[in-house]
């Protein structure tokens, strides 16, 4: 598209999607940025949420029972035949795929999107996740697992990528001065996801099974039409401040030993991974989401298997109660679960929020320390029967694991500078791949192995969150080995002019100054975006509130 100027030049539009195209003008105001993130967040969350499906797809031929394999078949027929329902374990491999190709998308895309922009990303993001879901759909529908592993696991998990990333370096721009609440906004909504997710999925599956179907496939074509415009609405309502730009009245803090970790100069993505800061950053994310990640998986089990009837008033170990009592106190470990989940969501704004004053280095500090304590005392907590102060210790462990999400960007901002910080997360996620094989493995390998030694199962987990609890000392000794980045990694004038003619920083001289206000006219918009996203998140909130309810009868 072209416009004639005023001398009978042609000057040519900037396409659609790109990032010079979506440059903020004068008078917008910044706090429209938060609910486009978290737009796209609270749609690619439901990731978290995919469990729901596993026991409708269980029996998606049966509907009311599995209709079993033949013992001989083999793992690859089982994966083209359209004749039996898919095992659990076989569902559960989607999951396995969300976090691989979100790391992998992630470390390879970053660069990518720092150049393309926060809009097109977000759009290629919509574009995986809900084309990923149809993908499914067709997959559920003949009955083919392969397509569900393709259109979810491997295409969605690319979107999941791309959009988690999608808002970062954006928004750290957009908040120089609250870097951390920017990016715990965002990453908030990834949390709380499955929170709007599931149950939204619970109420389209009861609508649409019938006798002779589970109503699984319809409720992925509906959720994909709701995500993409949901996902699409985020993506073109991002907008990218102009070099320079800061918010008025604000000064950026002076360079000395207080913030020395916040740097005013950027280091290349192509060169951020080489330094011993990113390999200690790596680790920190890494032990830190491993310690919590496991528990997050077999939190119910753990509940009920340490306190057994205890949870009902009585002495009852987990092997004496009968099937109602099993049931009671299943329901009650599923409030147990809710409720670490709104902690995992709280956590990710309030200790992002909250290192915007004590320092990024410190708040991991406060998340290993604290942590430390947390798990070595869980144990002991657990055999004295005391249930309140073993789900406190949890629901503060899981705050700091969610808190862990959505302060690590603005802790890279603060080493790397802001220029290529999407990138240069986008890299580091691959600590969160790696974390969940972690975790998990521990946590369930080494139940498995206690129990089969004959431990009781009171007992079984205590070993295993002793060396949680070790983890988090090998974090704690990771970041108190992180110093500020040296000069010789940061990029020159020269370097950094290079870089910012990639994007939309063309021509841009990095000693210009703009700040403004927020038009008053914008300040509705902002609070109907705001509601946009708020209605939902609320909603998925009181939902778990009242599963969680249960705990405290």
């Amino acid at each position: 598209m072209s416009t004639s100027t005023e001398a009978g030049a042609i000057a040519v539009q900037p396409a659609f999607l790109s990032k010079e195209r979506i440059i903020a003008k004068p008078g917008f105001n910044r706090w429209l940025v938060p609910p486009a993130a978290l737009a796209i967040h609270l749609c690619i969350g439901m990731a978290y949420g995919f469990s729901v499906f596993w026991l409708p797809l269980s029996k998606a031929l049966g509907v009311t029972a599995p209709v079993a394999c033949a013992p001989d078949m083999g793992f690859i027929a089982q994966v083209f035949s359209s004749q039996c329902d898919w095992p659990i374990s076989m569902l559960g491999w989607i999951y396995t795929l969300f976090f691989i190709f979100l790391g992998c998308s992630a470390a390879i895309w970053g660069g990518w999107l720092e150049h393309a922009g926060p809009r097109k990303a977000g759009v290629v993001s919509a574009l995986c996740w809900c084309g990923g879901l149809l993908i499914s759909a067709l997959g559920i529908y003949t009955h083919q697992i392969w397509l569900m592993w393709l259109g979810s696991g491997v295409i969605g998990g690319i979107g999941l990528g791309l959009g988690y990333i999608s808002p970062v370096s954006t928004l750290i721009k957009w908040f120089p001065d609250k870097r951390g609440m920017a990016t715990g906004m965002a990453i908030m909504g990834f949390g709380g996801g499955a929170m709007v997710g599931a149950p939204l999925a619970a109420a389209l599956m009861s609508h649409f099974a019938s006798p002779t179907g589970v109503g699984v496939w319809q409720s992925f074509l509906v959720m994909a039409a709701i995500y993409f415009v949901f996902m699409i609405g985020g993506a073109l309502s991002y907008r990218v401040p102009p070099t320079g730009w800061k918010p008025e009245g604000w000064t950026p803090p002076a360079k000395k030993a207080a913030n020395a970790m916040i740097t005013h100069r950027h280091v290349h993505v192509n060169v951020a991974w080489k330094t011993p800061q990113f390999r200690l950053v790596w680790l920190v994310l890494c032990l830190n989401v491993s310690a919590g990640i496991g528990i997050l998986g077999m939190a119910s089990p753990l509940l009920q298997e340490v306190f057994a009837g205890k949870l009902l008033g009585n002495e009852l170990a987990f092997g004496q109660l009968d099937a109602s009592q099993l049931a009671s106190i299943a329901a009650i470990a599923a409030g147990f679960t809710g409720l670490l989940s709104l902690f995992n969501i709280g956590g990710r704004f309030f200790w992002a929020s909250f290192s915007d004053y004590l320092g990024r280095k410190n708040t991991y500090f406060v998340f290993f320390a604290l942590g430390f304590a947390l798990y070595a005392l869980i144990p002991n907590l657990g055999h004295l029967g005391n249930v309140a102060l073993f789900v406190a210790a949890f629901c503060i462990i899981l705050s700091m694991y969610g808190g862990g999400f959505a302060t690590v960007p603005a802790y890279l901002a603060d080493l790397f500078g802001t220029q290529m910080v999407g990138a240069i997360h986008g890299r580091l996620l691959t600590a969160w791949a790696a974390a969940g094989v972690l975790g998990p493995v521990l946590v369930n390998y080494l139940r498995e192995y206690q129990l089969s030694i004959g431990v009781e199962r009171a007992a079984a987990y205590d070993i295993t969150l002793y060396i949680l609890a070790g983890l988090l000392v090998l974090g704690f000794l990771c970041n108190l080995l992180v110093r500020p980045v040296a000069d010789k990694y940061f990029m020159t004038d020269a370097e950094l002019a290079a870089e910012q003619a990639l994007g939309h920083d063309k021509g841009a001289d990095s000693t210009t100054v703009l700040e403004w206000k927020a038009s008053s006219g914008s300040v509705p918009l902002a609070v109907a975006a705001w509601l946009v996203v708020g209605i939902p998140l609320a909603w998925g909130v009181w939902v778990t509130l009242q599963k969680t309810a249960v705990l405290f009868h």
